[in-house]
């Protein structure tokens, strides 16, 4: 969307009444706070008995990422820069690869994960990380070639996405139509995200070389939508494709705290931020498939036997959904907090990623180390779920 156009969104939500969410609109530099669009309550379930929970991998530094390179290789990403390598789930004691340039500061540092969608005739491995260039910060994704034994240096993908001690974003996937997907965050600077000059508080897309795809909505541009604060989880529906995206609320921001959501992302859509909030019901802007108004941070998430699995931070919980489509849109059926009994309590403490392994099981990554968390015995850790 061009400039003048945004220009004139902003005029027109923060200067005059409007009554499109059956209220009038906030005063200048409020967002417009519609309510949570799903209709139904999350439930708790402390103790699931559908599930085996075993200890797969442990003694992590602030694991990020996980990526199964195989049915035996997996590699696992640590904030601090540090490629760990696991195969047949034992953890190596030296790391694959130490990406010196990743700077380790609050949030930042070394995040996302994904192998090329040829991998292994394509041996390539990419990685997001924050790095400092002149005293400020930067996140960049690169690319690198797996030699079996550890990773070189290939080619840099994007550079100079905005960075921060926070909202960096940092999750990268590839989608089923073979595309690289980026997510960044509006590093506590939340009008960037809606301007399509500026890379942060977006979801980019580029071909597995760094090209802008031709059919990207922006011409000439990465930028696949736009409006995110800080999103962190990407996932594709195994069965209609639609592309999914968990995304952290305000923490702060304008007096306003929680808000965290789960969207399902168009090709050019505004999500919203920092104008709306929330199931406002704005044309120009797309409201949220769930929204929580205590804070949940949510982080990796997967599709696995049919439901959205979503790591979470705060609220220490695995979110379990499952929701019907309907037409063009999805109805959300069920909300479960799974190794949780109340809000902001879990039996595992903070959770980064759940990935669906090639054996079928599912894999949930701990974060207790983070400087945020009530670190367990044997932390950092990979969690190994299996049905009963």
């Amino acid at each position: 969307m061009p400039n003048i156009i945004l220009t004139c969104l902003f005029v027109l939500f923060f200067s005059v009444q409007v009554d499109a969410a059956g209220g009038s609109a906030p005063e200048f530099g409020n967002p417009m706070v519609g309510n949570p669009p799903q209709q139904v309550e999350d439930s708790f379930i402390s103790e699931p008995d559908d599930y085996r929970v075993d200890v797969w991998v442990e003694g992590l530094e602030i694991p990020w990422s996980l990526v199964f390179l195989n049915q035996e290789r997996a590699l696992v990403s640590e904030r601090g820069g540090r490629v760990r390598l696991i195969s047949r789930g034992i953890l190596a004691d030296e790391p694959y690869k130490v990406i010196q340039e990743a700077e380790h500061t609050g949030e930042g540092g070394l995040m996302g994960l994904a192998k090329h969608p040829d991998y292994p005739e394509q041996p390539y491995l990419y990685a997001m990380y924050t790095y400092n260039r002149q005293g400020r910060l930067y996140n960049r994704v690169s690319r690198y070639k797996d030699t079996g034994t550890t990773l070189e240096f290939d080619l840099v993908i994007v550079d100079s996405i905005p960075g921060h001690r926070v909202h960096n974003g940092g999750r990268i996937a590839f989608g089923p139509d073979r595309m690289l997907y980026v997510c960044t965050g509006d590093i506590w600077q939340a009008e960037i995200a809606q301007d399509t000059d500026n890379l942060g508080g977006k979801i980019l897309r580029f071909t597995p070389d760094g090209d802008i795809p031709a059919d990207n909505p922006f011409k000439g541009s990465p930028v696949y939508s736009m409006g995110h604060r800080n999103p962190q989880g990407l996932a594709w529906h195994p069965k209609t494709g639609s592309l999914f995206s968990s995304e952290h609320g305000p923490s702060g921001e304008y007096g306003l705290r929680g808000k965290d959501i789960i969207n399902v992302i168009e090709k050019g859509g505004n999500y919203g931020w920092p104008l709306v909030l929330g199931a406002a019901n704005v044309d120009g802007f797309i409201d949220p498939l769930i929204m929580w108004i205590r804070a949940t941070p949510p982080s990796g998430m997967t599709f696995w036997n049919n439901r959205l699995y979503v790591a979470t931070l705060r609220s220490e919980a695995l979110i379990r959904v499952y929701f019907e489509q309907e037409g063009d849109s999805y109805a959300v059926q069920n909300i479960d907090r799974l190794f949780a009994g109340e809000w902001h309590k879990g039996t595992f403490g903070r959770l980064r990623d759940a990935v669906s392994g090639p054996d079928g099981a599912l894999y949930v990554l701990t974060n207790n180390l983070d400087g945020r968390g009530n670190p367990r015995p044997g932390d950092d850790k990979i969690l190994r779920l299996t049905l009963e």
